[in-house]
């Protein structure tokens, strides 16, 4: 049976140790122009505040999960599952910080378990206004030896574990190379 296109991002989904996995929370530069979505990579700046991540970065920190502010017009404190461009000072992210964490993601073109180990980059920061879900995709046409994120096994997902069809989702986790917990330089 064909896979269901619909990308949702990086879905967290278990820790490597069996444990349960967390977040962090790190701050937003007020009026950043970027919007970040559920689901979509971030990255580290210097002076411990995040922005969204493009593909090949290397300094990649987590996986959005939403922002706290107060928001300028009502003065009211107000969470949103995505970020976009907002005067306010006290924005705080919560990130999926962890490396050891793994995630659920559809591939872009046909994923395999024949592609386990192998490492690949991300593709998509686009997401919805509505629900405020990301739209990034595993890039299935960088595999190679560098990248992101390691593929660690197909899903289990009855409606999107066909290798045979294009947009399989795979687990993954982050790459050593590629994320800033696991770098030996500095941002």
């Amino acid at each position: 049976m064909a896979n269901q296109d619909a990308a949702f991002g990086f879905k967290p989904v278990r820790h490597l140790t069996g444990g349960d996995f967390q977040t962090e929370e790190y701050a937003i530069a007020n009026n950043a122009s970027a919007s970040i979505f559920t689901g979509q990579v971030v990255e580290a700046v210097a002076g411990g505040g995040i922005e969204a991540a493009a593909a090949g970065d290397t300094q990649q920190l987590g996986v959005f999960g939403g922002c706290f502010f107060t928001d300028p017009t009502t003065s009211k404190p107000t969470f949103k599952a995505s970020y976009t461009q907002v005067a306010a000072a006290d924005i705080v992210a919560t990130v999926h910080a962890d490396p050891n964490i793994i995630y659920e993601v559809q591939h872009s073109g046909t994923g395999t378990a024949a592609m386990n180990n192998s490492a690949f980059d991300f593709t998509g920061v686009a997401g919805s206004a509505i629900t405020g879900q990301s739209t990034s995709e595993l890039d299935t046409s960088t595999t190679s030896t560098t990248g992101g994120f390691k593929q660690i096994g197909i899903s289990k997902d009855p409606n999107n574990s066909d290798e045979a069809s294009a947009n399989a989702n795979a687990y993954v986790v982050f790459n050593t190379d590629e994320h800033v917990f696991k770098l030996t330089t500095g941002v």
